[in-house]
């Protein structure tokens, strides 16, 4: 993320290179069908059939790793080919390529969301805390392709900041007052500071990249750990 944990904005143009169609019937943030703007954030997917499932989730990986490479306005054919499908599918399932910077990103929150509760469940709160945090800051590295399109302003894209804050905010909370209790970390700090914070920490440096975010925010969780004691005594 750009300075912020919640994402703002996104873009609004098709997949870029051959194997798509024109103009709104590819994959573009603004001007696409009724529905896919904000609200379509919150809306009930319908349930699919095992192999349209995996097609789906099989675009979703592709798209996560050629957006980290090459931005979103990639080839919609880069992304199908990588996936094993083709782009009539990828259009099948994401007509605007909002739809598929949206659900790239949602799967990603989701994904570290879900990590909690087996993280608290193996480790005790404060490594449970630590091992989050890391694995939160592996999913802002995966993001930094996205970063263009969620903060260029594409209502598409407005839903994303609350959805973000719903799903990890909460989450984050529970691991904080879990080790907040056992005395392994301070008191002081909100889920909202701490997403931000770490956030911060992960912005792209040259020549360094996602090893450089991980060193810093080992040293904000050793932060987390000072005067912990203290503020129990």
């Amino acid at each position: 993320m750009t300075g912020s944990a919640a994402p703002t904005g996104g873009s609004s143009d098709g997949p870029a290179g051959a194997g798509g169609p024109a103009g709104a019937s590819g994959p573009a943030g603004a001007g696409g069908p009724a529905g896919a703007g904000a609200g379509a954030v919150e809306r009930v997917p319908r349930r699919l059939r095992a192999d349209a499932q995996r097609n789906v989730d099989s675009l979703l990986e592709a798209a996560k790793a050629v957006f980290a490479t090459s931005g979103v306005d990639a080839p919609a054919k880069e992304i199908a080919d990588l996936a094993g499908v083709g782009v009539g599918t990828l259009y099948r399932h994401f007509p605007q390529r909002s739809d598929l910077v949206k659900a790239v990103f949602q799967r990603g929150v989701d994904a570290c969301a879900d990590a909690a509760p087996a993280l608290a469940a193996a480790h005790e709160p404060g490594v449970a805390l630590a091992k989050w945090l890391l694995r939160y800051t592996e999913f802002l590295a995966t993001k930094r392709g996205l970063a263009s399109a969620l903060h260029s302003g594409d209502p598409a894209f407005d839903a994303l900041p609350g959805y973000f804050m719903g799903r990890l905010g909460p989450v984050l909370g529970s691991l904080l007052d879990a080790a907040t209790a056992s005395g392994e970390i301070r008191a002081d700090i909100s889920p909202e500071d701490l997403l931000h914070a770490v956030a911060n920490l992960c912005q792209p440096v040259a020549d360094d990249g996602a090893a450089y975010s991980q060193r810093m925010v080992a040293l904000l969780i050793d932060g987390l750990r000072y005067g912990a004691g203290l503020q129990r005594s």
